[in-house]
Formats: structure tokens, sequence, C-alpha cells
């Protein structure tokens, strides 16, 4: 297994007011991302456990553009990767911080 971890700094906060919000299942080439708002608003932190090793760049380049997209500001997203391809994990990272966005109900 290798171990990611990526900070950024985001534009502006996430929107909505749920604590958490999960995307995704870990399966047969996918992934599962766990949003959780408990950093300060400027912040992003994007924690990654994969078995395929030896992308970081990869995954620090679409974790960047990520960012710089969904500007999800005090968000701590956990990624466990099941060998997601770089538009499946934009994908699910965008449900996740769509879903966070979301109000308590």
């Amino acid at each position: 297994m290798e171990n990611l971890t990526f900070r950024h700094q985001a534009a502006k906060p996430a929107g909505g007011t749920r604590k958490t919000a999960i995307a995704g299942v870990v399966a047969s080439g996918n992934l599962e991302v766990l949003a959780e708002r408990v950093l300060p608003d400027a912040e992003c932190l994007v924690e990654i456990s994969t078995a395929a090793q030896g992308f970081g760049e990869v995954w620090d380049a679409v974790v960047a553009d990520f960012v710089a997209r969904y500007a999800p500001g005090g968000l701590k997203l956990s990624i466990n990767d099941g060998g997601a391809r770089p538009d499946t994990v934009m994908l699910r990272l965008a449900q996740a911080v769509r879903l966070i966005e979301e109000d308590d109900r």
C-alpha cells in the first residue's frame, strides 16, 4: 500500500451544512471518497491509500486540478483506491463535494 497526502489552499469554503459524505465503493477499478468538514475554511487535505504504487505525480496533478475547480475549503477527503483511473477519481471527488454541500435534514 502507498499512502499519499496533499494539502492545498482553497479559494473558498465548501457550501452546505453536512458534516460528512461518502461517494463510491472500493471494488473492481473504483474507489471511495469520505469527505469530512473538519478543517479551517481555506484548507483542503486529501489523504490517499492505494495499492497502485508509483503514481504520486498523477495523484498530485488530479488533486490540484480538483481543488482549483471545486474549491473544497474546510474539507478533509480520504480516498481508498481500488485502481481507479484519473477521470473516475475526479468524478468521485466531485460527487463527494456535491453531497457534503447539501444541507443537513
